[in-house]
């Protein structure tokens, strides 16, 4: 199951490849930083999918693992903006079929950071603060279910703080920057407590402990650092946007007539 999983995720970094190139190839623009933060992505899901995390300390590979998939690959991928991407190269049918998705109440609902936040940071306390690790512990097709939820809710989580592709409503930057904020800080509770005491039903050795802990608070600390800049980049960049939009069209948004004395 793994294997397969990680195929998937190879094919699809070959398909969004390949459907940039196809833009471009008609004259489209589409930067070749997109394509290869999103393949960069892909990679780091594949490694933490192949990577031998049994052969270490326990805790500390799994909480490798969990950064890998719910935080690093989620930061990588998004700006890749696979959606926008999606609908730029898809046959007109298709691309109509995937905006009513994208444009539908239940994205909007999904997409809007707070619920968003709590999905993703619900799920790890409830993974480390209930039994949940220990029972998925010794069952490998549990243990990639978990992995999966944690790629698909940090994915969830990175994709509504970003805004980056075209929902139906998009919250804007306060919001999203108070919700990245909230949500680091809940995080780095979580990995505070866990150096205190492990998750109920296991067994880890103290060393094991505090190390997966101060990887999850730091590695934690870094990918929050990372969202903050780019969401901090995407806010500039719409105030510059603004300012020339004020600067053609003037304060109240009309455009001077040709030929008016300026003041």
């Amino acid at each position: 199951m793994t294997a397969a999983l990680g195929l998937m995720v190879v094919v699809c970094c070959l398909a969004y490849a390949r459907a940039a190139a196809r833009l471009r190839a008609r004259g489209d623009e589409w930067s070749p930083v997109r394509t290869a933060s999103f393949c960069a992505g892909g990679a780091v899901i594949v490694a933490a999918l192949a990577a031998p995390w049994h052969e270490g300390p326990p805790f500390t590979g799994h909480m490798a693992a969990h950064l890998a998939l719910g935080m690093i690959a989620p930061v990588l991928l998004a700006p890749g903006r696979p959606v926008t991407l999606a609908l730029r190269a898809l046959p007109v049918g298709a691309r109509r079929g995937l905006l009513v998705c994208v444009r539908s109440r239940a994205a909007a609902l999904l997409m809007w950071p707070p619920f968003a936040a709590l999905v993703h940071t619900a799920s790890l306390w409830a993974l480390y603060r209930t039994p949940v690790l220990a029972a998925v512990h010794h069952r490998p097709w549990a243990h990639l279910l978990v992995s999966v939820h944690l790629l698909l809710s940090g994915l969830l989580f990175t994709f509504a703080v970003l805004a980056f592709e075209p929902v139906r409503h998009r919250t804007g930057h306060v919001l999203r920057a108070g919700v990245l904020l909230a949500a680091s800080a809940a995080h780095g509770v979580l990995a505070k407590s866990l150096y205190a005491t492990g998750p109920p039903g296991t067994a880890y050795r103290p060393e094991d402990l505090q190390a997966g802990s101060h990887l999850m608070y730091y590695g934690g600390d870094l990918t929050g650092i990372a969202l903050a800049l780019l969401l901090a980049h995407q806010w500039y960049a719409s105030g510059g946007r603004a300012l020339n939009r004020e600067r053609r069209h003037g304060p109240d948004g009309v455009r001077p007539a040709v030929g008016a004395r300026q003041e």
